[in-house]
């Protein structure tokens, strides 16, 4: 017995796929906020195998000091790893090493003289963003525009993307350095499909590295290179220090904490304005006293920072303006059109970047569209105190009011969304506990959410919801209407993540208040009521959740029309619940009436449309007819796929159920590859516990059974259950589906000893929750019966033999 995912209706009030290429010749995997795999034409395939990189090609950025001290130890060690790695037998990491130590430590700086020491004995050198999945897929299609700009011009970002990494795949030989990575498991696609070369990573976390890449920790430097650095930066490398400039470069890079980015600072501002190593040592001491029982290096450089804050505002006050506010966006790619709003004109606005950039609190982009600054200093200026007469910190009210004018109108300008919304995350984030809210900011940061919604990703929209959510409560008050929806919309995200835990209870209080701040036929309680009837049926409580939609369906009818989108969707929900509780002879005429209104009043290829068509295929196959289930899945996923993009959580679902379908038939041949192909889609984006990333998993292990492939069908199911019984619960329906599907597997693998104890725990389980005549409790009865008979079979042949071996 396997189990399938099946759409449901509802959503978020007020109104929210990610999209892949598709075409001839060879699909590549690439990773990204929408995992996916992209088809290439055959032509550009060959493209790929057939252009050579020209010699010394990459993309290095320059060092921001142009000076390199007291690291020639770790760049050797660095080089002799690489180079030995690359002939280890772990291909997966082989070649493979990643620096790691705190913001500001140099370890961008080693990568960058690495690459440039080594830079001869690679085919090419390419330096990654790897702040987040996008940023790497966006680093590779720039790498396609280098190799061949005039095919790049023509494609997208996951194109291009692609192409570079079958163009990797081709020439070996080269070096991938992965720089600020945020999260280790970002790199684990990479690595395992781009073997032939060297990949160096750098980030900030010592942790998460042990399955991915060898590390190699970068400390302080040591007091004699710092002092060199300092003297290098502060007097020019033409003027060597006098005895006196080194003992107060000793006494300041001590103060420093001999970190190489307060060191760097320290430089800038000491070449810059001409002060003296030893008034610039006094200077600090007067704004920070010395950190007690040792060196604090974010302390310190706040200290560093809060002093150059007071020279860039001498020279430019407009300059600090513009830091204050990027101090609460995201870190990197700041779009100068983000920032231009906060300056009377361009002039101004290039000459306040110029002050930052010279005083290395900010860097630019190579085309210098963006600019990026240091998380510690946005870190530092996080932390002071308010200032605005209404409460805000500096640059905060600046930062919302940047984040509100940006919103795109609409969600067909794509790229400018995605350009926009790690800062509007970031903002969301970044609020401080006694900040001030509104009603303008939550409405940004519910925009926002809403396009994830319509794309698709509504499980990544939590972190805005909660802030539009609290923005709400503090403005408008617990029961004000848009605070009411904002509370619909939190559940709906935590849903979609998977955690009922969480949703129910808010869809429940939700609910609670609507019907007494709205009243009880109010489209909004109706919302609300038929949210939580999906909560109820995600979390298989059926006993609940077909009155509630029974209930919600007549309000609907009654107050909306019988033709209303919601009492469409409302239809398509109960017909999915009677078809969840077995009930085939009312959850087929409901689905096909259904599905005809659908069609006449939303469309043929409307997302609830295409529900409704996959709901009624579902219906067929419950009830056995594959005639019917598998053309109408076959034509639901192909227009799932061109309307909702290929890795849309729907789309997963089409994919799943037509699979389920193939096995159904018998047709193993397309069930498991296809299967697979989904579960691998499913851990990327859902995430590898996501209630249907279980049920894939479920289901392709049900597939290796029917092949007669135990060995992997026993340890899935396995893995499986354990999953299911943490996620969801001892008793839920699905993980009684997993342990009867387990049970199944060990009596097919002849191990009855373990099979008839958890077919009997599973009856038991399956007629307390489900009831005595349900459809998976028959089932349940049925298989247990059948391994008693088979018990009793072997007992009976072992009696026989055991009687004519006495006889002999």
């Amino acid at each position: 017995m396997t189990d399938s995912v099946v759409s449901g209706g509802g959503g978020p009030q007020a109104t929210g796929p990610r999209s892949v290429a598709v075409g001839g010749g060879v699909g590549v995997a690439i990773t990204g906020d929408g995992a996916q795999v992209v088809m290439l034409p055959a032509q550009a395939v060959r493209w790929a195998r057939e252009i050579e990189a020209p010699p010394g090609a990459g993309n290095l950025p320059g060092s921001a000091s142009g000076v390199f001290v007291g690291r020639q130890d770790e760049l050797a060690e660095l080089r002799r790893l690489l180079a030995a790695e690359g002939e280890a037998a772990v291909t997966q990491v082989s070649g493979t090493r990643a620096i790691h130590g705190l913001g500001g430590i140099g370890k961008s700086t080693l990568a960058l003289h690495y690459a440039h020491t080594f830079r001869r004995t690679y085919t090419l050198v390419w330096w990654i963003n790897a702040a987040g999945t996008e940023q790497i897929v966006t680093s590779l299609a720039a790498l396609a525009v280098r190799l061949f700009p005039q095919w790049a011009a023509t494609t997208g970002v996951q194109e291009r993307a692609a192409w570079a990494i079958l163009w990797l795949q081709w020439h070996p030989g080269w070096l991938l350095v992965f720089d600020n990575v945020e999260d280790p498991a970002d790199l684990r696609h990479y690595l395992g499909t781009l073997p032939d070369g060297h990949h160096l990573a750098t980030s900030r976390t010592a942790t998460g590295w042990h399955a991915i890449a060898p590390t190699m920790p970068l400390g302080l430097l040591d007091a004699e290179a710092a002092v060199d650095l300092l003297c290098t930066l502060a007097l020019g490398p033409k003027h060597p220090p006098t005895p006196q400039q080194r003992q107060d470069a000793a006494a300041l890079a001590a103060e420093l904490g001999y970190l190489p980015l307060a060191l760097e600072q320290a430089g800038a501002y000491l070449f810059e304005t001409g002060t003296s190593l030893a008034d610039y040592r006094q200077m600090l001491g007067q704004v920070m006293d010395t950190a007690a029982g040792g060196i604090d290096p974010e302390r310190t450089i706040a200290r560093i920072w809060r002093h150059t804050l007071t020279a860039i505002e001498r020279r430019d006050p407009q300059a600090v303006t513009l830091l204050d506010a990027m101090a609460w966006l995201a870190p990197d790619d700041i779009p100068r059109a983000l920032l231009a709003p906060l300056c009377p004109d361009p002039l101004t606005f290039g000459e306040a970047l110029g002050a930052l950039h010279a005083y290395n609190m900010i860097a630019y982009s190579s085309d210098r569209q963006d600019v990026s600054v240091h998380r510690l200093v946005q870190t530092v200026l996080r932390h002071r105190p308010a200032t605005d007469p209404d409460g805000y910190p500096p640059g905060r009210q600046d930062a919302e009011h940047l984040i509100q004018q940006a919103l795109p109108d609409e969600d067909t300008d794509t790229s400018r969304w995605e350009r926009l919304l790690p800062h509007v995350v970031a903002v969301a984030d970044s609020t401080p506990p006694d900040s001030p809210a509104s009603t303008e900011t939550a409405g940004a940061y519910h925009a926002a959410a809403q396009y994830l919604y319509r794309q698709g990703r509504d499980a990544h929209t939590i972190l805005l919801r909660t802030a539009a959510l609290a923005q709400c409560e503090q403005v408008l008050g617990d029961t004000h209407p848009q605070t009411l929806a904002s509370r619909n919309n939190l559940a709906y995200a935590y849903e979609s993540a998977g955690d009922l835990g969480r949703a129910i209870p808010l869809y429940e209080a939700t609910l609670a208040q609507c019907e007494q701040v709205l009243g009880d036929t109010h489209p909004d309680t109706l919302t609300s009521r038929n949210n939580l009837a999906g909560a109820y049926e995600s979390a298989g409580d059926l006993g609940r959740a077909i009155p509630l939609y029974e209930a919600t369906l007549a309000q609907r009818e009654q107050v909306l029309g019988d033709t209303h989108p919601d009492t469409l969707a409302s239809r398509i929900n109960l017909a999915g619940a009677y078809r969840a509780a077995g009930d085939l002879g009312r959850a087929i005429p409901l689905s096909k009436a259904t599905l005809a209104q659908c069609e006449q009043v939303l469309g043929d290829t409307h997302p609830d449309t295409l529900t409704s068509r996959n709901n009624l295929a579902g219906a067929y196959e419950s009830a056995g007819d594959l005639e019917r289930a598998i053309p109408l899945y076959e034509a639901t996923l192909a227009q799932r796929e061109q309307v909702l993009g290929d890795t849309h959580p729907q789309t997963l679902t089409s994919r799943n159920n037509l699979a389920g379908a193939y096995r159904a038939a018998g047709d193993l041949g397309r069930a498991i590859p296809l299967y697979e192909a989904t579960l691998a889609q499913c851990e990327q984006v859902l995430g590898d516990t996501h209630p249907h990333t279980l049920t894939s998993r479920n289901n392709l292990a049900g597939a290796y059974e029917s092949a007669g492939d135990l060995g992997r069908a026993i340890p899935l199911y396995e893995a499986t259950l354990a999953q299911r019984e943490q996620v969801l619960g001892d008793t839920h329906p699905d993980t009684l589906a997993s342990r009867n599907n387990l049970a199944g597997a060990y009596e097919s693998a002849g191990d009855l000893e373990r099979a008839i104890p958890l077919y009997e725990a599973t009856l038991a389980q399956c007629e307390q929750v489900l009831g005595d005549t349900h459809p998976q409790t028959l089932t349940s009865r049925n298989n247990l019966a059948g391994a008693y008979r088979a018990a009793q079979a072997v007992q009976q042949r072992s009696t026989a033999t055991s009687a004519t071996d006495h006889g002999q």
